[in-house]
């Protein structure tokens, strides 16, 4: 899109120039450090004082017995609220849409090469989706992400790296969201208000920091002990056969309770194929309503921003 295209949101700035320079920018799915100017001018704004103190927690998650067994121990709704380790949400985490009969579409890890196949899905059924967008490869992909924005998905960040955020400082954290707010800005002009934490890891400790930031949390739907889930990703990593994965998602729409928030990756070719060949057609033939997650918590496009 050239420089100046008018923004699909009524009041809501131009698409600025685009010119990106990478050597401007922390290194692919690395984790950003805290002592540029980017960091440092939101770490001067936030209260990190205030943050809980539960501690960063080590890699394998609750697999860590070990380094991770506090943490484990406060998992819960009465200590640190892991997601990760107890599937304990608060309230202000998003993690279904409120009316029956709606699926709140989500893509993560995005933009690769292979996005425009799921948008041409997308425009061609009149649906809109919400991408979680890692800022590190936005930058890579500048025109998908503008091209998300313009059709009116709803674009959200993704961290810069997609590292595991439990794992990290309270100053770390706010790098990971601070570059991605930087590259959303350099790209569309804006910047989203809604986040949802890689692989879904979060405990208060996040959950304050993200909160300071302006940011909203949107998870996925758990129910009857399970997450809502594609495992499409599993197919990619050789842990699942595609036809299992198209079971496991035929046995989601099954247990469909008020509904959904369910969690699917465009990152990789075939994730994007499972989508566009099975799961978004087997939903329609359901006569679910598929919407982006802003949509169907009943906002308008542009309370996903903070301009």
């Amino acid at each position: 899109f050239p420089a100046g295209t008018a923004s699909p949101i009524p009041g809501f700035p131009s698409l600025p120039s685009v010119t990106i320079d990478p050597a401007q920018y922390p290194p692919l799915d690395k984790v950003p450090p805290i002592d540029s100017d980017v960091v440092k001018q939101w770490l001067s704004r936030i209260d990190l004082t205030k943050a809980p103190k539960s501690s960063v927690t080590g890699q394998n998650g609750c697999s860590n017995t070990t380094y991770n067994a506090e943490a484990i121990t406060k998992a819960g709704a009465d200590g640190n609220c892991w997601w990760t380790c107890s599937g304990c949400t608060r309230d202000t985490d998003i993690s279904s849409c409120p009316n029956k009969g709606t699926w709140g579409v989500t893509f993560d890890d995005g933009p690769s090469p292979y996005t425009p196949n799921i948008l041409q899905y997308l425009d061609q059924h009149k649906i809109k989706a919400t991408f979680f967008v890692v800022g590190s490869r936005a930058i890579s992909q500048p025109q998908i992400l503008q091209a998300e924005y313009m059709a009116l998905h709803q674009t959200c960040l993704h961290t810069w790296s997609h590292t595991s955020l439990t794992t990290l400082t309270n100053e770390e954290v706010v790098a990971e969201f601070a570059w991605s707010m930087k590259a959303f800005k350099d790209i569309i002009g804006v910047i989203p208000s809604c986040a949802r934490p890689p692989y879904g890891d979060v405990d208060d400790r996040i959950r304050y920091i993200m909160k300071a930031m302006g940011l909203s949390i949107i998870l996925w739907t758990s129910a009857n002990g399970e997450t809502f889930d594609t495992n499409d990703w599993r197919v990619e990593a050789g842990q699942m056969t595609a036809t299992d994965a198209v079971k496991s998602f035929n046995d989601i729409l099954n247990m469909q309770s008020t509904l959904n928030t369910v969690l699917a990756h465009d990152l990789f070719k075939r994730t994007i194929a499972l989508s566009v060949n099975s799961f978004l057609p087997t939903a329609q033939q359901h006569g679910l309503k598929l919407q982006d997650v802003g949509t169907c918590l009943g906002n308008q496009p542009s309370q996903s921003y903070l301009k």
